[in-house]
């Protein structure tokens, strides 16, 4: 299922969407496309390439850099 991923720029993240929405289903949310699969994890493939699963791309921050002082241990 990975060749069809939709609008998302990587596998990568389609993975962890995809597999995010699936621990959603199995928790109870409500499919929000009508499919013959019964496997959730399928459903929730199906919906993230379909774009029906909204996500959020957060970027994480970076250290500040240590001062020359620092790192020389004075």
């Amino acid at each position: 299922m990975t060749s069809n991923i939709g609008n998302i720029d990587s596998k990568f993240r389609y993975i962890l969407v995809a597999a995010k929405r699936t621990r959603q289903l199995q928790a109870g949310a409500k499919p929000v496309i009508s499919t013959p699969s019964k496997k959730l994890t399928r459903v929730a493939q199906e919906e993230v390439a379909s774009g029906l699963v909204k996500y959020d791309i957060v970027e994480e921050a970076k250290p500040a850099k240590k001062r020359a002082k620092e790192t020389k241990g004075h």
